[in-house]
């Protein structure tokens, strides 16, 4: 009886990682971490957001900022302008999500490049 007890302590003890599956697919696209990290500077319009990440091109930035938008954290505003104009932002979910960013930056300062 105090063995069985144990074991359900243990269990209830250790960590519950099933919800990093849904950090990893949002990181899983090739440039998130690079897109969330500019636009934690402020609302950027794509060609300015693509100035700013140079080094990604054009389609896979779209496809980034498509995929983070579908998981909620970024938002797409389109001003009826002549010609139409696109502003990005982090949404509610996606300024939390820079906690977690930052926490993975304190780890990777902290043990070094692999």
């Amino acid at each position: 009886m105090a063995e069985e007890q144990h074991k359900q302590q243990e269990q209830q003890e250790q960590p519950d990682f099933s919800h990093i599956c849904s950090v990893l697919q949002i990181l899983g696209a090739k440039w998130s971490f690079l897109v969330i990290a500019e636009l934690s500077k402020g609302p950027r319009r794509f060609k300015q957001l693509h100035r700013d990440v140079a080094v990604v091109k054009t389609q896979s930035l779209t496809d980034s900022l498509r995929h983070l938008e579908r998981s909620g954290i970024v938002h797409r505003e389109v001003y009826p302008s002549v010609p139409i104009s696109v502003e990005y932002s982090l949404t509610e979910k996606g300024i939390d999500f820079l906690d977690s960013l930052k926490e993975m930056e304190r780890w990777a300062a902290k043990w070094g490049a692999i």
